[in-house]
């Protein structure tokens, strides 16, 4: 996630299991750019700070119920994807924390990440339940944010999504801008723009494609083959379990393409046992996230 603070000041957060080859990636680029630039660009490595993810319908309204009183209209101008320095006000301890508030999140839900100083994190985490309460706010895991995030149709680093994956395999194509398209340029750029290219210009799309699959029986997890109704392999699961919302078993991949469509019947190897498997839109449960006037949270 990259968000723009200020003119000259950008703020990077990389996956974890990414952190080691995406800071030399961006220190080998930031090499080449200054080797040519009038203004010289500089990286620094912030490993001292912690994030914590306050997600849900009652995000905002707790989040609010700690914030200075001079910062509390700061919520209601961030909308989803956008950044802003916030001060948290502990009254009891008399103390106050500078995060910088991000909305959004991985579960679909509106909310907040919240980047703190990691000898803050477990203050700020306590102020926060201390202040909503056990009956609205309480402390999760990974594995109740991997549930929700799947729900949301939402990809995960080293499941979903690999240094082998293209932007159209994974349905992911709003992230290439209008100008990146007709300019090109780009990292990948001769395999991306062959991939987006129409098919009455001769385009052919991507080999595979991202789906969501609904699954009748056991739960299929990562891994599992994906089949035709000859028994064929066409595909792998990347990410699965059982939806505590849906109270079916969900299940995202990569299919070949042309089995995309909604409404496509396959089948799933679930310990050695076919299970049918039927390709659905996604996002499994509609997104919550905070847009304004207009939005659904």
């Amino acid at each position: 996630m990259i968000t723009k603070v200020k003119s000259d000041l950008f703020y990077v957060v990389t996956n974890a299991n990414c952190r080691e080859k995406d800071y030399e990636y961006l220190s080998s680029q930031l090499k080449e750019f200054n080797a040519s630039a009038t203004e010289k660009a500089e990286l620094v490595l912030l490993d001292k700070k912690g994030l914590l993810a306050l997600q849900g319908p009652l995000a905002a309204g707790i989040l609010e119920s700690v914030l200075l009183d001079t910062d509390s209209a700061k919520l209601d101008e961030l909308y989803f994807g956008q950044s802003s320095f916030i001060r948290l006000m502990d009254n009891p301890n008399d103390t106050t924390y500078e995060v910088l508030a991000s909305r959004g999140g991985y579960t679909g839900e509106d909310g907040f990440e919240l980047r703190v100083h990691c000898s803050e994190l477990r203050n700020v985490a306590e102020l926060l339940l201390t202040t909503a309460g056990e009956d609205k706010l309480r402390l999760a895991g990974l594995a109740a944010r991997d549930s929700l995030r799947l729900e949301a149709g939402l990809c995960l680093y080293g499941n979903d999504l690999d240094d082998t994956t293209t932007p159209v395999e994974a349905g992911l194509n709003f992230i290439i801008g209008k100008d990146r398209r007709a300019t090109g340029g780009f990292h990948g750029a001769s395999v991306i723009l062959s991939q987006l290219k129409p098919v009455k210009e001769g385009g052919k799309g991507p080999p595979r494609r991202r789906v969501g699959l609904v699954i009748e029986g056991a739960p299929a997890r990562q891994g599992a083959e994906i089949v035709n109704a000859d028994g064929q392999p066409v595909g792998v699961v990347t990410s699965g379990c059982p939806s505590p919302s849906l109270q079916k078993n969900i299940a995202m991949g990569y299919v070949d393409n042309g089995l995309h469509k909604a409404g496509t019947e396959l089948g799933v190897l679930v310990r050695k046992k076919q299970r049918k498997a039927t390709v659905t839109k996604m996002p499994f449960i509609p997104s919550k996230y905070f847009r304004g006037e207009k939005s659904s949270a």
